[in-house]
């Protein structure tokens, strides 16, 4: 399929080559065989919803379950055999934990991988598995890696930054490489930013290959570091995010340049676009993705008109999500559409007032799941109670008519926050 072309020049900072098409073509070679070729789907029910022609870069079926080991690999085999025997160590959040780990172990390089202590479990236990030592050190990417520095001096080892290198970035760039070979021509090619590895490997290779195509990172409104770094906001960076795989809270010095350079614009995106487009995801397109695979999503779902009728490629660069969130997100998901609802009714303390709450439920087919009566704490009056109660229903409309029901008998009825 014939491409536009542009020049393979190359970004770096205060002119500095760093890196070109011709590294990232380079990068492709060294991984073919060693690290999949990760299918290009047509997101057929997202575009329907989304008003968007949506393809999605599934590297949440690495074998690590996300991206970072094209660029982790591409790394690692740069070692001389004097920096192979002496070892890496690497600060991440799990994904280029669970690269570095994995390939070394693979080409029999110690690895000592620094983790934040908030690091999912999942994400834990995977790099452990590998053979790599974990220390956990922080609450944040940036406190782990200051650890790592640390331990990285007293050790002699080889540090393997995640994004702020230009061989990283080369081995992340192929994802943009093989989206254009396999996939049709996009308008738009969306990738989330932590420290910028990914999407600065992409923009080089996209701009190089198909340069009418429109480079858009993703943030999450919570840590806006790149978008900081780069028109000088002062936004506040940090929090509880979901996307805890781009929370990072200083953009790298090399990326930054070529974000700049390259990249047309950042948006950022909420914690509850997050939520959404990871539920989306799974329901949906049967995908499973961590928070930060889910930011492109979330991006077309927080300003639709932007891509409606556009061809748009994003990916889906993680999947390690720990299962007790994700189940949350669910749960909170069905909550906010209707279809779990927690309803408090009032009522006389009196016998048979429940049974005819249920009763009148189940008339329109509602669902009883879980029931909850509160007497001593309450301040209503004496002779009166009230109880929660958890129903299934088949959608908004379907809640409505039910909540029209017992109002229409009697009951005061409101839902309970979610």
């Amino acid at each position: 399929m014939a491409r536009d072309s542009a020049p393979q020049t190359k970004v770096g900072p205060d002119g500095v080559n760093a890196l070109g098409i011709e590294d990232i073509e380079a990068a492709a070679a060294q991984l073919e065989g060693r690290v999949m070729r990760t299918p290009l789907v047509k997101a057929e029910k997202l575009s329907a919803l989304t008003g968007a022609d949506l393809w999605l870069k599934l590297e949440s079926l690495q074998y690590t379950g996300a991206f970072k080991e094209r660029g982790a690999l591409v790394k690692l085999l740069k070692l001389s055999d004097d920096e192979k025997k002496r070892g890496v160590i690497a600060a991440s959040a799990g994904n280029h934990a669970q690269g570095v780990a994995r390939h070394a172990k693979a080409l029999g390089v110690p690895a000592t991988i620094v983790m934040p202590a908030t690091t999912p479990d999942i994400k834990i236990r995977q790099t452990r598995a590998f053979g790599a030592e974990v220390i956990l050190a922080g609450h944040a990417f940036d406190e782990a890696r200051e650890c790592a520095d640390q331990i990285c001096a007293e050790r002699n080892l080889v540090f393997v930054h995640p994004f702020d290198d230009p061989d990283i970035m080369a081995g992340q760039g192929t994802i943009a490489l093989e989206m254009i070979e396999d996939g049709p021509h996009f308008d738009v090619l969306l990738a989330p930013i932590g420290g910028g590895g990914l999407i600065s490997g992409m923009a080089v290779a996209a701009k190089a290959k198909s340069p009418g195509t429109e480079i858009i990172g993703v943030q999450t409104e919570l840590f806006p570091s790149m978008k900081n770094a780069l028109d000088g906001g002062g936004r506040k960076v940090g929090g509880n995010t979901l996307a805890e795989g781009i929370a990072v809270k200083e953009a790298g010095q090399l990326t930054r340049r070529i974000v700049e350079a390259l990249v047309d614009e950042i948006v950022l995106v909420g914690e509850r676009a997050l939520e959404r487009s990871l539920s989306l995801l799974m329901n949906e397109q049967k995908a499973l993705v961590e928070g930060a695979g889910a930011a492109g999503l979330a991006a077309v779902l927080s300003d639709p008109a932007r891509f409606a009728g556009r061809t748009v490629g994003m990916v889906l660069c993680g999947g390690n999500i720990d299962t007790r969130l994700l189940s949350m997100i669910l749960m909170r998901d069905l909550a906010r559409s209707g279809r779990l609802a927690r309803l408090r009714v009032q009522l006389l303390d009196a016998p048979g007032q429940l049974v005819r709450v249920a009763t009148i439920i189940a008339e329109q087919d509602g669902n009883v799941i879980d029931v909850g009566h509160h007497r001593t704490y309450s301040d209503l009056p004496a002779k009166m109670t009230c109880m929660d109660v958890t129903i299934d229903t088949q959608g908004q409309d379907h809640l409505d008519r039910i909540i029209g029901d017992l109002r229409r008998a009697g009951y005061e009825v409101e839902i309970a926050a979610y």
